[in-house]
């Protein structure tokens, strides 16, 4: 397995602490371990470890505080510190009382929050490890990304390997993440709403509709999205509104899975070949994906919503309240009509920029939309030139 330099960029002042999130397999723990050579590291995944601390959490800062004091003098690492949750209060009392800096890394948040645990008030920087983006790779083949994924296993595997990391991946993952953690009671609800899912993703959600695939209420439905969103499994985009108007769909949100070969495979599709519907969603996934990591890795805050008319024109996203519409097209050939929402809304909003990203092999300029091959939009996009 060759290593992989994560454009993530951890750097800790002095008595700072952080967090660092992300799903599993997506790399935080051999990012860290490359990124601090020296730091001690408590692995909660430890079965003896974690049973040990979770009777009596002070055992924690008693193991702390015998080591040497050059060995504490780094950042100490803290592997799923969502499994225990009750040692934050020893890191609280650790940082206050004897200036230690703690690296807190887990797949989920969701258990502290709903806990109403320390959380350490502000006192951890926030940071967050995606699957791998074209930025950190070379020569990249897009039906491959699209069918294996981002998750760095997963995209350095062959096909066979591949698949069948991506079938335990899934039914570990629920297990583990879901299930295990007593995220919610009802298995077999929860199993069909995550099928339902499949065939909903990056659509318009009808709340009424899945609820009713799954038995439950959509009040169910709803709660059962926020798990996927507070496990770092899915992210919720919202409609663009910035001014009311009944032409435009202002309420139904889209959710998207965190990696596009974990989606691919939950649709039970294989992409064969750039073109097709299925390609078309699997393509625009995915360079949300990029935006989503370069939102997060390059420290901006911005939107990123879509816009729809109920006459049926849509951009697939509207980044930072407006000032930049981009369309995603999966087609090796753009015309005139492709290019009709982009228009209407420019019309409407005057964004800055216009980017359709598309699979054409050289950029060109209609007007004011930019066509944009996806590699050439990726590459503008990580050297910071879109926003």
């Amino acid at each position: 397995m060759r290593f992989i330099k994560r454009i993530l960029d951890i750097k800790l002042p002095r008595k700072q602490s952080a967090f660092l999130w992300g799903p599993r397999k997506t790399g935080k723990t051999t990012y860290l371990k490359n990124h601090f050579p020296d730091s001690l590291i408590f692995d909660f995944l430890k079965t003896d470890f974690f049973i040990e601390v979770s009777k009596n959490p002070a055992l924690l800062r008693e193991r702390i505080l015998a080591k040497d004091k050059n060995a504490i003098k780094h950042p100490i690492i803290l592997d799923e510190v969502q499994k225990v949750p009750q040692v934050l209060d020893e890191v609280h009392w650790l940082i206050e009382n004897k200036g230690l800096r703690f690296i807190l890394c887990g797949s989920s948040a969701r258990k502290l929050r709903r806990g109403h645990v320390n959380l350490l008030g502000g006192r951890a920087w926030r940071y967050e490890m995606f699957p791998l983006v074209t930025a950190e790779l070379k020569n990249i083949n897009l039906l491959h990304a699209l069918n294996h994924g981002m998750v760095p296993t997963h995209y350095l595997q062959d096909d066979q390997e591949c698949k069948k990391s991506l079938k335990a991946y899934m039914q570990d993952y629920l297990k583990e993440e879901v299930f295990a953690e007593g995220l919610t009671r009802n298995i077999p609800a929860f199993s069909r709403f995550f099928d339902a899912f499949g065939y909903s993703h990056g659509e318009l959600t009808n709340y009424s509709n899945i609820a009713r695939d799954c038995g439950v209420d959509s009040k169910t439905v709803k709660e059962y999205y926020q798990i996927l969103i507070d496990t770092l499994l899915a992210v919720r985009i919202d409609p663009f509104k910035k001014r009311q108007s009944r032409k435009i769909i202002t309420k139904a949100p889209k959710y998207y899975l965190f990696d596009v070969g974990v989606a691919n495979y939950l649709r039970k599709q294989h992409l064969e070949e750039e073109r097709g519907e299925e390609f078309g969603r699997a393509f625009e996934h995915f360079l949300l994906m990029e935006i989503l990591a370069y939102r997060s890795y390059s420290g901006q805050d911005f939107t990123i919503n879509f816009w729809r008319t109920k006459t049926g024109l849509e951009i697939d996203f509207i980044l930072a309240r407006g000032e930049i519409a981009i369309e995603i097209k999966g087609a090796n050939r753009i015309d005139k009509r492709d290019l009709n929402a982009l228009v209407a809304f420019a019309e409407e909003y005057s964004p800055k920029r216009n980017f359709l990203v598309c699979n054409e092999k050289e950029k060109r300029l209609h007007g004011k939309i930019e066509i944009l091959p996806w590699s050439n939009f990726l590459q503008e996009l990580w050297a910071g030139n879109v926003l």
